[in-house]
């Protein structure tokens, strides 16, 4: 879908190009200087819209780009050979010669007196006055 979202708004691109080139040479046929270029509504607005499209294309290759990236690298990890047999090794060692838990010493349980629990509901207060 990018391909021709791209190809689209490369198109667009050429055609605000050309309205541009266009409205500049009108203006230049002009030869008044109340029509200067900087100054005209419509070409400030062609050329926003050449920008804002040229940052479209830009996003569209960057995620182009980091695709390809991302397919080289699939495929070079792929190619490469495995090497899981000596980190299964260090794996096993390191479960063996861990260090030996020490025993928790026991704590002397002491035992608590229990809070009586309220019998009944509880009273209400008194409204004040």
């Amino acid at each position: 879908m990018g391909h021709m979202r791209k190809q689209m708004l490369i198109q667009q691109k050429a055609s605000f190009e050309q309205t541009l080139k266009e409205r500049l040479a009108a203006l230049a046929a002009k030869k008044d200087k109340a029509a200067k270029p900087e100054k005209d509504t419509i070409v400030r607005k062609l050329q926003a819209q050449v920008r804002a499209i040229g940052k479209r294309i830009a996003a569209i290759e960057a995620n182009e780009k980091r695709t390809e990236d991302l397919a080289k690298m699939k495929a070079a990890k792929l190619a490469a050979p495995k090497e899981d047999a000596p980190k299964a090794e260090k794996a096993k060692k390191g479960g063996e010669e861990g260090k030996a838990k020490k025993p928790k010493a026991e704590k002397p349980k002491t035992e608590k007196p229990a809070k009586p629990k309220a019998e009944g509901p509880k009273p209400e207060a008194a409204p004040k006055e």
